[in-house]
Parts: structure tokens; sequence; C-alpha cells
């Protein structure tokens, strides 16, 4: 059993010059607390002697029985690391950031300040309960935000995402034993599935209206890249040989306007299939530029911006190629590209390399729907086994 004992203190110097005072202090209107008789001692893991007073001996009790069973189960944490203000908690897991990009620190930053620490900045740690996260996320659903317009459920669950790493940090670092910000139901945007998968000649169409930037909208609905890498492709990336695109970067938009160039994610690193009927316009397109060379540009001939491209080239080809209605937009053509490889025959893990999805998990939590069913090629196939294994085993017996 682990060693936690109660002291009694009634008649320790002490306790007996704290209550002196107490009384004294009483009689001039002092409502201040009585000092605890009750000291429940323990050594933490560290070695280190541990106590707390109580008044009551019932409470004295609860707490050394509470504190023993973490010891013994090895969940104990120190109670006085739970009175840390979730603002000091937030500020060193902030700090400790090392692998977001700068826009998504920009955006953590944005929403610990905003809706975050106005929320939680004074409470304790340890006095988060889940009911209070509970409260807080029906708040930001029905109350407008800072900005006088009604949260999306994507910030919302963006703003609970950073409270969640915030307590995530705090149990990591032994201040909590739990989090107070799992298992709760997060509203949905209703449009997260409105997916649009354009045909063949559908695409050839916003291709044909697209004029001379068609072989840009040939890359997004077939190759299923995202705009900030499509972007940033350079030519050197392009190995028409070889029938591949590489996608090591990609540009995001800063905060106060401009693009920046970063390397994206580990698992999203990876090497696209070019179709071989897009290589003839790519091989034109790039002709003779140096490597480093950007494939697509904007009229100044550097980076195309996203709202360049959307206006001037875009929208009209959409509107053009009689798409207007589908409410189609650029990343949507991912969709596009993911429908048409599965349609091909593609499989989960082709479209997962192609996408740059953390794991095969999430391209079937998106796309698993397009997937044709194959439960009678199994059941064809496991006839065939079992035929030839009775046919073997006749033989065998003949």
């Amino acid at each position: 059993m682990a060693r936690v004992w109660i002291e009694d203190r009634a008649r320790q110097k002490d306790y007996l010059a704290a209550m002196e005072k107490w009384r004294e202090a009483k009689k001039a209107g002092s409502k201040r607390a009585e000092p605890g008789r009750w000291r429940v001692r323990w050594y933490g893991p560290d070695g280190k002697p541990k106590a707390l007073t109580f008044a009551k001996l019932p409470a004295a009790e609860k707490e050394r029985q509470a504190l023993a069973e973490r010891l013994d189960k090895g969940t104990y944490r120190d109670p006085k690391q739970g009175k840390t203000l979730v603002s000091e908690v937030a500020e060193q897991w902030f700090g400790s950031l090392r692998r977001p990009g700068e826009r998504t620190k920009g955006d953590y930053r944005e929403l610990l300040d905003l809706y975050v620490l106005p929320k939680w900045g004074t409470w304790s740690v340890a006095a988060v309960r889940w009911e209070d996260v509970s409260e807080w996320l029906t708040e930001l659903c029905n109350t407008p935000g800072k900005r006088g317009r009604v949260l999306s459920p994507a910030r919302i669950g963006k703003t609970h995402l950073v409270l969640s790493m915030v307590m995530k940090y705090a149990v990591k670092t032994g201040k909590i034993t739990t989090s107070p910000t799992v298992d709760h139901e997060l509203p949905q945007d209703e449009d997260d599935d409105d997916h649009v998968y354009l045909t063949h000649a559908q695409v050839a169409d916003l291709v044909e209206a697209a004029g001379p930037n068609g072989t840009l909208l040939l890359v997004l609905a077939y190759c299923g890249i995202r705009w900030g890498e499509v972007s940033a492709l350079r030519v050197g990336r392009v190995q028409l040989d070889a029938r591949r695109l590489r996608i090591v970067q990609a540009y995001t938009r800063k905060r106060g306007g401009g693009l920046l160039l970063k390397d994206v994610k580990n698992h999203e690193k990876r090497s696209v299939p070019l179709l071989a009927s897009v290589v003839p316009d790519l091989r034109a397109l790039v002709g003779d530029r140096g490597p480093d060379r950007l494939v697509f540009t904007g009229q100044d001939g550097e980076a195309l911006g996203y709202g360049e491209f959307r206006s001037s080239i875009f929208d009209p080809a959409v509107k053009a190629a009689g798409l207007a209605e589908l409410g189609l937009t650029p990343h949507k053509l991912r969709h596009t590209a993911a429908s048409l490889a599965i349609a091909a025959g593609a499989d989960v893990k082709v479209v997962q390399q192609m996408l740059g999805h953390k794991s095969a998990a999430m391209t079937l939590d998106v796309y698993g729907h397009l997937f044709p069913e194959r439960l009678d090629e199994v059941a064809d196939a496991l006839d065939i086994g079992r035929a030839s294994a009775l046919a073997a085993r006749t033989a065998l017996a003949a």
C-alpha cells in the first residue's frame, strides 16, 4: 500500500498558534476559514514529501484514500499542479509547438485569443469539467462570434481542437489525469458531404471553356492535388517521361496578404500519376523553361494567386461550360479526381497516395461509398478455391 497517512495537529505548536490568531480574528469580524486540524501527508513518486490540510476528518480520510489509490495505480498527479491556470498551460503549449507552419500557428493563436483564453484563461486546469466544456460548445453554437456572425461548424471544431490540445498538454505534463475535452458531440457542417463528381465529358467541357488555361484544370481534375500544391509546382518536378508529378511544396496565404511557400507535411510528399494524354499539354506548356520556374503563373509571371485564378480562369470556365449550378469549386475537383480514379479500378491505397491523405482510413471515410461492392467477386473466388480443394480430395481418395 502506498504510504499516505493522516496527522492530527491538535497538539502541535504551529496549529495552536494559528487557532489562537484565528479566534482573535473571528472576534474582530473576520470570516476566514478555520485552520485545518487534519493534515494528509504522503510521498510523491519523486520521493518528496507532500501535504494537504483539512478542517474535518471525513474530508481528510476521503483525500487519503483517493491519493493512495492514485499512487498504487500510477495515476497520481500532484494536486498543486492542478491549480495551474489554463492561460499558463496554454502559453506553455503554444511555445512548445514545433511542427505546425506559420499559418497554422497563426490560426491557433487567433482562436486562443478570441475564444479559448477569454473563457478559460482564469480557470485552474483541474477545475474544468466535461460538462463545463459541453456548455461552452453549446454557447459557441448559439452565440455570434467576435465578428458578429454565427460561428461555422468548422470554426467551432477548430476552437474545440485548440482547447483539446491545451488540455492534452496539461495531462502530459502531469497537471491533470484526464482531459475534459474528449467525447464531445461537435456540430457538423451540412455541406461536408456536398461533393461534386464530374464525368469525363464534363471535365472536357470545363477544360475547353478555359482555353489556354485548360492544362491547369486537367491537372486539378485528374491528379487530385490541392490548389496550394499545384500553384507551387515547378518545372523540375514535372517528370514527363515517367508520367509523374512530384509534390513536395505548397503555397499558403499569409495573414495580412501575400503567399508563403512551405514544404508539405511528410505524409503528403508524394509522386502523383500523370495521364499519358495530358503529357503533351504539359510538355508544350513548360517548354524549355528552367527547373526552378513555376509551371503555372499569374499575369505578372509570379505565383498564380487563388483570387486571380477564381476570377479570371475558373469561375468564367465553369459558367461557360454550363456547370454553374453544381456549386463547383477548385477544391471539389479533388473529389472528381478521386471518383474517376476509383471508377477506373484504383484501390484505396492508390487513391490515398494520389490525394496525399494521412491514411487509407481517411480516404475510406471520405470516398468509401464510391468503391464498388465486391462481395460477389469474393464469393466467386472462394467457390473456385473450394471446388479445387474438393477435386483434389476426390482424386486422392480414388
